[in-house]
């Protein structure tokens, strides 16, 4: 890589981690717009890079993006609702398009909800109904996690973690990027228990540690899924948004399954305290 392209990549990453930072310390409502955009960005892109599989016409792409978006506020009832409403509404649509492959459309519409949809929905509730900067620490973490992986794999890498679909992961790396991500978390318990507000849980360097390591494993799943996608579609990157990185999806790739298991985790902690 010469050095224009690392500068151009450093730029975009770094304007891309200021803006999830920024929203996720503005509050709820910053959370709310980053998952808003995050939503018509990755849905947008999902259906440009799969256009060869489906038909995709532009009222089709409008009623997924407004799926997602509603599901991005499916924590209250009234969203929800109004999401349930779009979807049957897709179905009944289908019946009026003429495609050779009805339930490849229709599939692709409930995976768009599925995939992108309700971790996002589970993002907004999540900072919503407990706090913001649990958001900012699974980005943090996953950070840290690709960070881990790449500079241990790209050392000792030599055992392949999953050829099939990403022959570049190693084990070396994934093990890496998993102590990273705990070290990470312990750091984060003994420095940061406060400011990432994992006071109201009770957090103590065990159940740190429980984050890190479901947001290392899950996280690298989400990274596998988004390469197993762009494998089946012939594509290398899932779009040319954010340069030097891709698209939208290359980037939340790992938080689109780091975060519904992370909400999952909350969710056991606060049911044992009570």
């Amino acid at each position: 890589m010469n050095l224009k392209k690392l500068l151009t990549r450093t730029i975009s990453g770094l304007i891309y981690c200021v803006i999830i930072v920024g929203c996720t310390l503005f509050g709820p409502e910053g959370v709310l717009l980053l998952g808003g955009v995050l939503a018509i960005l990755a849905c947008i892109e999902f259906a440009k890079i799969s256009k060869e599989l489906t038909r995709r016409t532009i009222p089709v792409i409008i009623l997924d993006i407004a799926g997602c978006l509603f599901l991005s506020l499916g924590y209250l009832i009234y969203p929800l609702c109004i999401w349930l409403a779009i979807m049957i509404f897709r179905m009944i649509e289908q019946l009026y398009i003429n495609s050779e492959k009805p339930l490849a459309d229709l599939s692709h519409s409930f995976m768009s909800q599925f995939y992108i949809g309700v971790p996002l929905g589970l993002m907004v509730a999540t900072s919503w109904l407990l706090s913001p900067k649990l958001i900012l620490v699974i980005f943090f973490l996953i950070w840290i996690n690709d960070t881990g992986a790449f500079l241990v794999g790209s050392l000792l890498g030599k055992h392949k973690l999953f050829e099939r679909i990403s022959p570049k992961k190693t084990w070396e790396g994934f093990v890496g990027g998993m102590l990273f991500c705990l070290g990470a978390s312990a750091l984060f318990h003994y420095f940061c228990n406060d400011f990432f507000n994992m006071n109201m849980l009770d957090a103590n360097l065990l159940i740190w540690l429980g984050l890190g390591l479901i947001v290392s494993i899950f996280g690298t799943w989400g990274d596998l899924v988004e390469s197993m996608i762009k494998r089946n579609l012939h594509i290398k990157d899932s779009g040319k948004l954010i340069p030097g990185h891709g698209g939208i999806l290359d980037r939340i790739d790992s938080f689109l399954l780091a975060m519904p298991a992370a909400a999952v985790y909350f969710a056991i902690i606060i049911y044992f305290m009570a």
